[in-house]
């Protein structure tokens, strides 16, 4: 893992195989950020004019890397732009120093030592820096040769330690928060290994499995239930979705539990570990990165983690609804009545809209359990891919207040998200002649008939919301800010300042 430290050291005297510098965009040109002044001072102030003679302007995400002055212990400068800065106080603000050193982080993979030396006015600014870094500096190469060994020719190994410059280690309000940002940052990159592990190697036992170890190692309490004890208990949604699978399903439970804690939140995840869409099969050309239909689930597990780490008083159970859904023999087919855990009847008139089943189940347990609020996470539907496009996700729910709580808290830590409504309107599209409600309703709004449907498995009076990240889940295109092709781990660092601010008392 990527170390990441807080250092006083003047950026001259530091050995380190590169120093990580901030340029802004001005209305005149590039213009260099607080945190570089020892560097532009060794360029005789005249750092802004060189990095826009490279042909830097500042913009968002832009690299420009030029020979470290004289004096320096360091070989290099690297100049990542921050975007234009707002105007008052010429503030960075948080997001914008994330997506810097994650940017920078990606560049020097390879090297053994950076000191970042981005802009740093108090601990959140170090937080900021330090996570977009960690998450920058990510990699998946489990599968590639050259991840067997960092040194091979044709690979780089992720950038292995990180110095902020300018932070304070004996401050306990800048040690909190790099603290925070490895917790946060180690296990949401936990939560991209799982999304990218191929399906043949990760099916809904190895991810009981995955969940029982991190369990053991972070006093979380663990209870899997597989296929025997799901038939017994009336899991009807999660068994007709496995059932098309030689790999069963099973349904796992995460209780973090403090003694301090006055609040009780349930996180439920989608993990369907490959979704072929069973008898209602996908067309050519949408099954190749089925993998990632898990990654609600990997979101949860990831933030469950994350809470027991750093200690938070709140009570955070997650739910992992895990099973794969494969056509076959057994496979649940379009016309049949699955009979829920909650009792109710489903008419199952897409076999591709399996998520929500599994999903159900689950939401009915937590209910169970009568926690303060519940908040589901599933790539969901291909309709909020539409709607709000690959990196985005929305949020409906069944309380207002809670709905823009949560979309506030998304947008604090930089996880870019939209209120959506559920239209009562669109509940009669469900009506089914044979059950008590049908998994398929209109075509048009199709994200919002899914939550629709998963609010009918939300207990009586309790607080919900609906996250579908079906959009940013998973990156097909190429890599940006601190976010890497394939899997992001989006909705995790949603997920832990809601637990975050419910520990405070925040939020009622």
């Amino acid at each position: 893992m990527t170390a990441l430290t807080l250092s006083t050291s003047a950026a001259p005297g530091l050995r380190a195989d590169a120093i990580v510098i901030g340029v802004a965009k001005g209305a005149k040109g590039p213009v260099v950020a607080p945190g570089a002044e020892a560097v532009d001072k060794a360029y005789d102030g005249r750092l802004a004019g060189v990095l826009e003679t490279l042909g830097a302007s500042g913009g968002e995400g832009e690299v420009t890397k030029l020979p470290a002055p004289s004096g320096f212990k360091t070989p290099l400068v690297l100049a990542v732009g921050l975007g234009t800065v707002p105007e008052k106080d010429d503030a960075c603000g948080t997001e914008a120093l994330r997506k810097a050193a994650g940017v920078a982080a990606r560049a020097l993979a390879g090297s053994k030592k950076a000191a970042f030396a981005l802009p740093l006015d108090d601990a959140a600014d170090a937080g900021a820096i330090g996570e977009g870094a960690l998450l920058g500096a990510y990699s998946f190469d489990a599968y590639k040769d050259n991840g067997k060994d960092p040194k091979a020719k044709n690979g780089k190994a992720p950038l292995a330690e990180i110095v902020l410059l300018g932070g304070k280690p004996r401050d306990k309000a800048y040690k909190a928060a790099v603290e925070r940002a490895v917790a946060v940052s180690e296990e949401l990159n936990r939560s991209r290994d799982l999304v990218n592990t191929p399906p043949n190697d990760l099916n809904p036992e190895s991810f009981a499995a995955i969940a029982q170890a991190a369990a053991k190692e972070h006093g979380i309490k663990i209870q899997v239930l597989d296929e025997k004890a799901l038939t017994k208990g009336g899991y009807g949604g999660i068994l007709g979705v496995g059932s098309g699978s030689a790999a069963t399903p099973r349904l796992v439970k995460l209780s973090y539990t403090s003694s301090k804690a006055k609040k009780h939140l349930a996180f439920v995840g989608k993990g369907i570990t490959y979704d072929s869409g069973g008898i209602s099969l996908k067309p050519a050309g949408h099954n190749e990165t089925m993998k990632c239909d898990m990654a609600g689930a990997a979101s949860v597990f990831a933030a469950v983690v994350a809470a027991a780490r750093l200690g938070l008083e709140v009570n955070v159970t997650g739910w992992l609804a895990l099973a794969e859904n494969m056509p076959s023999g057994s496979a649940t087919r379009p016309g049949d009545v699955l009979r829920m855990y909650s009792g109710k009847t489903v008419e199952v008139l897409n076999t591709d809209a399996e998520g929500r089943l599994v999903l159900a189940d689950a939401l009915w347990a937590a209910s169970q359990e009568k926690p303060d609020a519940i908040v589901d996470v599933a790539t969901l539907t291909g309709a909020m891919v539409l709607a709000l496009g690959n990196r985005t996700f929305g949020i409906m729910g069944n309380d207002d207040a809670f709905r823009a709580a949560l979309v506030e808290a998304a947008e604090e830590v930089g996880e870019p998200a939209w209120p959506m409504p559920l239209p009562e309107h669109l509940r009669k599209g469900m009506d089914s002649a044979t059950a008590d409600i049908a998994n398929m309703g209109e075509r048009m709004g199709g994200g919002l008939v899914a939550g629709l449907f998963l609010r009918e498995f939300v207990g009586e009076g309790i607080t919900w919301a609906h996250l579908d990240i079906a959009g940013p889940a998973f990156n097909e295109g190429g890599p940006f800010g601190y976010t890497p092709k394939g899997g992001t781990g989006t909705a995790v660092r949603t997920l832990v300042r809601l637990a975050e601010l419910t520990a405070a008392g925040d939020l009622g």
